[in-house]
């Protein structure tokens, strides 16, 4: 048993999605409400934590790196906390590997955190909360929100899909759709504090109410309720399993001024029998299906997508089915990796026999193909006026603004610092490497 003194100040390092950098907010907003001070190093803080990723192995390895190192003397008298998805998955035996590690809390107890640190510093011993399901409200008013233009919302946590490969469901653990009064109050108040853009997070938000049909709301009736909220002028999501991209959301992202244009909803491969092995639950035939349907309702859509390369068993014929749906579809965003075994998963239970070189050159292979794909989205705005939220000057080249389009593209655009936290028009006349350049009209 070793007591510590109470911390003055703390740090926090996030690994992993856009969920755990809004749980470090939300947590760094609890200890702000304590009394601590945030610091931007870990030498100047007292408490030291660490809001981890299991998603892939490597996230895993960073942390146990980087907290290894921690056991020397220059850190002893710090109180070192391990938050997130790492938590859930080691439980008990990350104390076992990494004993200078005082306390863990789960992704479903956030709201423990405070409690937690109590209980450590009245007892000295190591705490440890992990929940198998999240069945606690979090307070959202206090995040500590450093972005005054944009902002994540949670309306969902978990996942019931249990794709083969993803230990989310294992970490996170079941679908918990949050009270729609709940989510729309809070985007009332953050518009009232000048935010512009609004992202809603989920695992799946598709999934957004079905685990409450009591309710009567799904994620499109939510999507038409914020389109309502004076001064919100962007809506995104993310991220959508293409089992649940419906109809209704399809003409919601066709009708709402509000919601941007892009649809970010994973194929993860082009083979069908690598579709299934994944537990993915449609095929390449339905996937394309909704892509063409989604098109025909808003032509101007941009799509978005993940994609697993040598997944256990993949052929070289089944890889380039996937080459050829990325190829036919064209994606504005896709996020590409090798595959690699996470403990826990279905899928360990398959030999990883793609050899580590040849995932290599298959996912070079689609990263080459995407980087076309990214050259021509762009080309083709040239000339085109594209919507602006002007978030802040360019570091590099100061005479210009920059922001994103309601497609999340970059784009500079020459413009006085009034502009900033404005819709801007802007006429697209050059692109630099992904970046569109234009001016205002």
């Amino acid at each position: 048993m070793v007591k510590k003194n109470p911390p003055k100040s703390f740090y926090i390092r996030t690994y992993g999605c856009q969920m755990n950098e809004l749980d470090s907010d939300l947590m760094a907003g609890a200890l702000i409400e304590r009394g601590l001070v945030k610091k931007e190093t870990e030498e100047e803080a007292d408490l030291l934590l660490f809001n981890t990723c299991s998603v892939r192995d490597l996230a895993e390895r960073k942390v146990m790196g980087k907290i290894g190192r921690m056991g020397r003397r220059s850190f002893s008298n710090k109180i070192i906390g391990v938050t997130g998805c790492m938590a859930n998955n080691k439980k008990e035996s990350l104390f076992a590997k990494l004993p200078q590690i005082d306390f863990m809390i789960g992704t479903n107890n956030i709201h423990d955190l405070n409690p937690v640190l109590d209980e450590f510093l009245t007892t000295g011993e190591q705490q440890i909360r992990t929940d198998g399901t999240f069945t606690h409200e979090l307070d959202y008013s206090v995040v500590d929100r450093s972005d005054p233009l944009k902002a994540y919302v949670t309306i969902i946590r978990g996942c019931d899909k249990y794709c083969t490969y993803c230990i989310v469901p294992y970490t996170r653990g079941p679908e918990v759709s949050r009270e729609p009064q709940s989510i729309v109050d809070e985007c009332r108040e953050l518009v009232a504090k000048g935010t512009k853009e609004i992202t809603l997070l989920g695992q799946n938000v598709n999934s957004y109410g079905k685990d409450r049909p009591d309710w009567g709301v799904l994620f499109h009736d939510l999507l038409y309720q914020l389109d309502k909220i004076p001064g919100l002028e962007r809506v995104r999501f993310m991220t959508s399993h293409p089992c649940d991209i419906s109809p209704d959301l399809m003409m919601a992202v066709r009708d709402l001024p509000s919601l941007c244009e892009l649809v970010h909803f994973p194929i993860q491969a082009g083979s069908n029998r690598i579709l299934k092995k994944m537990h993915r639950m449609y095929t390449k035939e339905e996937y394309f299906e909704k892509v063409a349907k989604l098109r025909s309702l808003v032509p101007d859509v941009s799509l978005g997508t993940d994609i697993i390369v040598g997944f256990p068993t993949e052929t070289e014929e089944e890889f380039e089915e996937t080459y050829r749906a990325m190829e036919e579809i064209g994606f504005s965003v896709a996020f590409i990796y090798a595959y690699s075994p996470r403990k826990g998963t279905p899928a360990t239970r398959w030999a990883d026999d793609v050899p580590e070189s040849e995932k290599q050159r298959r996912l070079q292979k689609l990263m080459a193909l995407q980087e076309n794909f990214y050259l021509r989205d762009r080309e083709n705005l040239i000339g085109q006026v594209v919507e602006v939220l002007v978030e802040k000057r360019n570091q590099k080249e100061s005479q210009y603004l920059k922001g994103l389009t309601r497609c999340w593209k970059n784009a500079l655009f020459p413009g006085g610092d009034e502009l900033i936290g404005t819709l801007q028009k802007v006429k697209i006349h050059s692109i630099s490497h992904h970046t569109l350049i234009g001016d205002r009209v």
